[in-house]
């Protein structure tokens, strides 16, 4: 069993504390372990949005975990964990709850916030959602404008199936603009991405955006 250096440090610092008097362990115990809870709760509450998305019913406490996580990587002034955090945030109001509106604050934070950080995932995911939002919104050349530099932030750090899933809804973008010679370039990279890269999710995606939209 590997333990969570963190944890060992928590334990030396109650030592500290406790057996050597000193008055600056215990606070600096906790903001070791607020990074721990935060790291916990981000995970776990990612495990839960994945289980919404194979069967769709909402756990409430999807949404308290990822607030948790913004809430403590806030309190120890780790911008690149509150960003990814607030992201998720957004994710639970878009993707969950259909309130795209009430996502974007977090979706916009979560982005300035990344990228402040040089966190490029991150930024990836959130201008994708973004992008989801300027379509839904009637702006299609700004979802393009988003999902292009999703995409091109994906390719930098070698995140195949990201590419392969924009890939997907830009081909969808060339359709609205009757460019179907681009949509099936589109789609056949997506293909070739998610096959090399074993993301078998990603090809369901796509032979059914294949099928809907009567491309390849």
């Amino acid at each position: 069993m590997t333990t969570d250096p963190r944890l060992e440090q928590a334990q030396l610092l109650y030592q500290r504390a406790v057996f050597d008097g000193d008055e600056t362990a215990v606070p600096a115990g906790e903001r070791v372990l607020d990074g721990v809870e935060a790291d916990l709760a981000l995970a776990r509450g990612r495990l839960l949005h994945a289980r919404f998305l194979e069967d769709g019913s909402e756990d409430p406490r999807e949404l308290k975990l990822f607030e948790r996580a913004a809430t403590l990587y806030a309190r120890l002034g780790d911008g690149r964990g509150e960003g990814e955090a607030l992201f998720w945030v957004g994710i639970v109001h878009q993707v969950v709850r259909d309130d795209t509106e009430r996502a974007l604050p977090f979706f916009e934070r979560s982005l300035a916030l990344a990228t402040a950080a040089g966190d490029r995932l991150t930024a990836s995911y959130a201008l994708r959602h973004l992008g989801f939002a300027d379509g839904l919104a009637g702006r299609p050349d700004a979802a393009r404008e988003r999902l292009e530099e999703s995409t091109r932030l994906r390719r930098e750090i070698g995140f195949g199936p990201g590419v392969a899933a924009n890939l997907i809804v830009l081909a969808r973008l060339a359709v609205e603009r009757a460019d179907r010679e681009e949509a099936e370039a589109l789609l056949a990279e997506a293909t070739e991405l998610a096959e090399r890269t074993g993301a078998k999710g990603v090809l369901r995606w796509v032979a059914a955006t294949r099928e809907e939209l009567g491309v390849g």
